[in-house]
């Protein structure tokens, strides 16, 4: 016959004979409740990553996170630095001779203004390395972000949401975000789901402020290009309101990209969008131009300008999809038809 476990019995709190154990508890076993039909299976597998996510993470690796390769290429423009650098410096060696031969007062004046232009120039390298090695931070921690949840990884995602939570720590208007997700850092156990609240909570305002710049930066440039007189200043006003909006989409979320940095968001974007299929072939533009008859209702030059939005919200999607600290999860990524309906509006929509 088997032991009766012990039954529990009342005892006052000023008893004498009652003795305290200060040994810790020993941790509890984890119960997982199954139906009596359910197998129990040998390893949870982890949930497989969307097609779409993983055309982003190979964008970011051939753009941000691209390791160093040696070619041809690059040692022949290492080479033509170096001559240039050589050639600067001694054009300033020798205008620096000249001044001292002139008067001992300019060159001393030519030595402060080349020591203030030497300062410039090691603060601007700063900057840049700094700048490429946050956005670096970003693309990494979108990789990650998007493996922990596909495992319900609960330390990975603790970790990887304490940084997200610090990429955000000098913002003001994420204050209550924030806390909100400390908060369900200390309460939720599942990683997927601790995930899921901060990017409800810290990314998806930010993704209403990037789609809001891809939708006035369409609804310019398809304006300013229906009206210009010159196709040249369409392709200014174009580059320019495309380098204005990667790097405006980069700052909402966290990334400074100086110039060496929006070259690399460059190739990343460019890596995207030749991925993705050029014109995103899933938003089914040419379907959606037809069907709306805007060929047959209005001018050339307003067709060019429509093209030319449709052009800068593309580039604008790929942009928020490549600066993204964290992969669309809990809402579905914007196509062109959500961010600039009015360019399939035929002008109805504005």
């Amino acid at each position: 016959m088997s032991q009766r476990p012990p039954r529990p019995r009342a005892f006052r709190l000023d008893d004498r004979r009652i003795a305290v154990d200060d040994q810790p508890a020993p941790y509890a076993p984890e119960a997982v409740i199954r139906s009596q039909h359910e197998p129990i299976p040998a390893a949870a597998a982890p949930a497989p990553i969307d097609e779409a996510e993983l055309k982003i993470e190979a964008a970011q690796k051939s753009g941000l996170i691209a390791r160093s390769r040696f070619s041809l290429a690059r040692l022949a423009w290492t080479g033509l630095g170096g001559l240039v650098s050589l050639a600067l410096g001694l054009w300033a060696t020798n205008l620096i001779e000249g001044l001292f031969a002139k008067a001992e007062s300019l060159g001393i004046i030519g030595v402060v203004f080349g020591l203030v232009f030497l300062a410039g120039l090691i603060g601007v390298a700063a900057r840049e390395i700094i700048a490429v090695a946050r956005q670096t931070r970003i693309a990494e921690m979108h990789v990650a972000l998007a493996h922990a949840r596909a495992a319900d990884d609960r330390a990975a995602a603790r970790r990887l949401v304490g940084q997200l939570i610090a990429l955000y720590r000098d913002r003001p208007e994420t204050a209550h975000a924030r806390a909100e997700v400390e908060d369900a850092t200390r309460a939720i156990i599942d990683g997927r789901d601790l995930i899921d609240v901060a990017e409800r909570a810290l990314l998806r305002p930010l993704d209403h402020k990037a789609q809001g710049e891809i939708a006035a930066a369409a609804k310019r440039v398809s304006l300013v290009t229906a009206i210009s007189p010159r196709a040249v200043l369409d392709v200014v006003f174009v580059v320019a309101q495309i380098v204005r909006l990667v790097r405006r989409i980069a700052e909402i979320y966290g990334g400074r990209p100086g110039l060496l940095g929006l070259v690399k968001l460059a190739r990343s974007i460019g890596a995207h969008i030749a991925i993705t299929g050029g014109m995103a072939v899933g938003d089914s533009l040419l379907q959606q131009l037809v069907g709306h008859g805007i060929a047959s209702r209005i001018s050339a030059r307003m067709g060019e300008g429509v093209l030319n939005g449709l052009l800068t919200a593309r580039v604008g999607l790929s942009a928020l999809a490549v600066c993204r600290p964290a992969p669309f999860s809990v809402d579905k990524a914007p196509g062109v038809s959500d961010v600039a309906p009015f360019l399939f509006s035929g002008g109805k929509g504005e």
